[in-house]
């Protein structure tokens, strides 16, 4: 079984255990809310037999102590008593308490309003309990959930988001296993890819080596032989492809010029190549197969925004310490909205194309030679500069 298959087994596995433990959990967490639900109600029943014997009690020598108790022992049930019509005689455990139980007129007292909305609220919950009274009138009961059976409501919620982030996290991990598998076999694809082509390579260079000997012309000769190295050097780079790239000191001027030079010798004869340096000799720690594959695919993008018309320049400036690589084109220009978007993989603005090479470039740039490639400046219309900035040796 394969690491991608083991690690979907597991995924299924530990969403099957979660889904288990959370409806264990919910159905727990129910259970002990039906539980409590029912205590309250009985504490409410009791508490009303306390008010109907305080009430009804005629007896002026009659104790009412234990009646009392049980009222003012209710400390986290708020609960509010109205009579037949519905008129609210007295609230308990509200936001507002009334100085003294038996005290109606403290009621009158209390944001009636307010009120009225916890009684609704009374209403929405839970049935009244009846105090039937002497002369056949009626006192009722309403009552809310106490704050614990509040939290019980909203810990099902809690669970099941708990619940969803696990899942969300495991579906991650899946995914970032699944690209780093196919990363390893286009990684693989490429390294077979890079030993295939340097057989007919060998070979090629052989022939050439021939021809030399041969009375064939020397420039056509020598363009074969170039594209032939063109070729080595494109293998070489897709060998380096996830390994980590050795750095050299290299002259970045002598570097940027060899892959000028070759574009500009097999580019449209409508496009105006022009280069300049500060300097003949600049210094950089670079690997030079996958540098100039930075400033081909800058060129190439150029060369395709201006669809064979127009003109390509590359200036190169520095400091003590930065290398400043301008690549300017008038092609069609780039929205500001997708200078940064143009470096992420699979963005293209081409019919044909993987839209991988500047991605490819930032990665080069930025992770292996620990500089910044970004776009200075688009116009629509008018054209675009890229900037390469790199650390000078």
């Amino acid at each position: 079984m394969s690491f991608f298959q083991n690690t979907f087994f597991l995924k299924r596995i530990a969403i099957l255990i979660s889904i288990i433990i959370v409806s264990m959990v919910l159905w727990n967490t129910y259970s002990f809310f039906k539980l409590f639900k029912f205590e309250e109600r009985l504490k409410m029943e009791i508490l009303a037999n306390a008010q109907k014997e305080l009430v009804t009690n005629t007896d002026l020598n009659a104790s009412t102590t234990l009646p009392l108790a049980i009222i003012e022992n209710n400390k986290n049930i708020p609960l509010i008593l109205v009579d037949e019509n519905d008129q609210i005689l007295l609230d308990r455990n509200g936001n507002v308490d009334p100085q003294s139980y038996q005290n109606l007129d403290s009621v009158k007292a209390l944001d009636i309003k307010y009120l009225e909305k916890q009684l609704k609220i009374m209403k929405s919950q839970n049935e009244p309990i009846e105090i039937k009274l002497l002369d056949n009138k009626v006192q009722k009961i309403y009552y809310r959930n106490s704050d614990l059976l509040g939290k019980l409501t909203y810990y099902p919620l809690a669970l099941i988001l708990i619940l969803t982030l696990f899942l969300a996290v495991i579906y991650m991990m899946f995914t970032s296993n699944k690209i780093a598998e196919q990363n390893k076999l286009w990684t693989g694809m490429a390294k077979e890819t890079a030993h295939q082509i340097g057989t007919p390579l060998s070979s090629l260079l052989g022939w050439i080596a021939i021809l030399k000997t041969e009375n064939v012309n020397d420039k056509y000769v020598d363009e074969i032989e170039n594209d032939v190295h063109r070729l080595n050097t494109i293998a070489n780079r897709f060998s380096k492809i996830g390994s980590l790239p050795e750095l050299a000191k290299q002259n970045v001027v002598l570097l940027t010029k060899g892959a000028y030079d070759y574009l500009e010798s097999r580019s449209s004869k409508q496009i105006q190549f022009s280069f300049s340096s500060s300097e003949d000799e600049i210094f950089v720690n670079l690997n030079k197969e996958l540098f100039g594959w930075v400033i081909e695919n800058l060129i190439k993008n150029a060369i395709d925004a201006m669809q064979g018309k127009g003109s390509v320049s590359i200036s190169i400036e520095s400091t003590t310490k930065k290398v400043k690589i301008l690549v300017t084109d008038t092609g069609k220009g780039i929205p500001k909205s997708q200078f940064k978007q143009i470096f992420k993989p699979g963005f293209t603005t081409k019919k044909r194309g993987w839209g991988l090479g500047l991605s490819l470039s930032k990665r080069i740039i930025e992770d292996y030679h620990k500089g910044k490639i970004f776009v200075k400046k688009s116009e629509l219309g008018k054209g675009t500069s890229f900037v390469i900035l790199l650390n000078r040796f």
